[in-house]
């Protein structure tokens, strides 16, 4: 059996990957305004992007005989852009945080596959948080 703690803050990272998911998703639909078309394009790619790290933490869980949650972390939608964008900034700054953390413990608990997984998850964060912080400096 693998680590409790590294099947914890898996699932962590699973509750964020959803509430990224549905967030984004629903800033996609619901963004208005004159810079809408772009950013409503990238919060929907995001959003896909999300899903798959999600599915990525799910099947890695599962392998290490976790059973993945269905709860995201709460969901921050409303607003105007820069509200949301704001909000997004702030998620994948939180997102970071904790995967750096999974790295760790990936690293602790002897797991070098768990640790590539959530490095290359991280790659993919640090750049959701650039697009979304580039997106405030306009």
């Amino acid at each position: 059996m693998a680590d409790q703690r590294l099947l914890n803050i898996i699932n962590k990272s699973i509750a964020g990957e959803l509430q990224a998911l549905v967030q984004y998703m629903w800033q996609h639909v619901m963004a208005v305004g004159i810079e809408s078309p772009a950013i409503r394009n990238m919060f929907r790619s995001t959003a896909m992007e999300e899903m798959k790290h999600a599915e990525k933490l799910a099947e890695r869980l599962d392998l290490l005989g976790g059973v993945p949650t269905t709860t995201p972390d709460p969901i921050v939608v409303g607003g105007t852009l820069v509200e949301m964008i704001k909000a997004n900034v702030k998620s994948e700054a939180e997102t970071m945080k904790l995967y750096k953390q999974a790295i760790d413990l990936s690293i602790e608990a002897k797991d070098p596959v768990t640790r590539l997984m959530f490095e290359e998850l991280l790659g993919d964060e640090e750049e959701h948080h650039k697009d979304f912080s580039d997106l405030l400096e306009k």
